[in-house]
């Protein structure tokens, strides 16, 4: 056998191996890789106790479970799938964000959240943090202003199977009083008070994480404690950096 013949067998032997070895569908290597990417996500970026500075880790085993568990990339631009799961925030359009992952999650384990608690969010945004909150808790009401943003959120939520949310089109700034009191709320824009009536829904031991400041001020997120008695606790916990909470308010 001529050299130049055994070379072409080979190669056709070597296709009809390649072709016998059972391949995985785009979807399925797409969720393995994106599944890969999310337990880097909380391994390097989440889950640091204190490693990176003197940013706090998130250590709520429930917390970290459920950033593994919610699909980032789909609350993403596809243009923006690729940087999914990196520890910046990301646009959403409508001059909005999906905030950084390492923020959810500090955000959500501030609420202490429960299996039977109550969450109200203002500022749904992409769905991201409800979605989040709604692997942890009972139900999830949230309220977006921008309506085109919260309608595409909302069909966003019920094709990835979220059955324990609610989205309201409508200003945050007054909450939900049909649905109050809230064991927790939170906030994922920055306002530059805290609104009366969501310290008024909170219910007496809950918590409201909000950032506090204007667009070009330092912002301070600030943790709302009302006690039994209904007496109220703040706390500033960090600086950061939200888009604004928008509103006749």
């Amino acid at each position: 056998m001529k050299p130049r013949h055994a070379i072409y067998i080979f190669f056709l032997l070597g296709c009809s191996l390649f072709a016998a070895i059972p391949q995985l569908s785009i979807g399925d290597r797409g969720e393995a890789y994106y599944k890969a990417k999310r337990e880097n996500m909380v391994a390097t970026q989440i889950d640091q106790r204190g490693v990176r500075g003197t940013r706090k880790g998130v250590t709520d085993e429930r917390v970290l479970d459920a950033m593994r568990r919610v699909l980032r990339h789909e609350f993403v631009r596809e243009v923006d799938k690729p940087r999914a799961y990196a520890d910046h925030p990301l646009p959403i359009g409508y001059d909005q964000t999906i905030s950084q992952p390492y923020i959810v999650a500090f955000m959500t384990e501030l609420l202490n959240p429960k299996k039977e608690h109550k969450v109200l969010e203002i500022g749904t945004g992409s769905g991201y943090q409800a979605a989040v909150l709604a692997e942890l808790v009972d139900h999830v009401y949230t309220i977006e202003i921008i309506e085109k943003l919260g309608q595409k959120a909302k069909k966003r939520l019920e094709g990835l199977g979220y059955k324990n949310l609610t989205v309201k089109i409508g200003d945050g700034y007054y909450g939900w009083e049909k649905h109050a009191p809230f064991d927790a709320i939170i906030v994922t824009a920055a306002a530059d008070h805290i609104p009366p009536p969501l310290v008024r829904q909170l219910k007496p031991g809950g918590i409201m994480c909000i950032p506090v400041g204007g667009r070009f001020q330092v912002q301070s997120l600030m943790l709302v404690q009302k006690k039994a008695d209904g007496s109220v606790v703040t706390k500033q916990i960090m600086h950061v950096r939200f888009v604004p909470l928008t509103g006749k308010r």
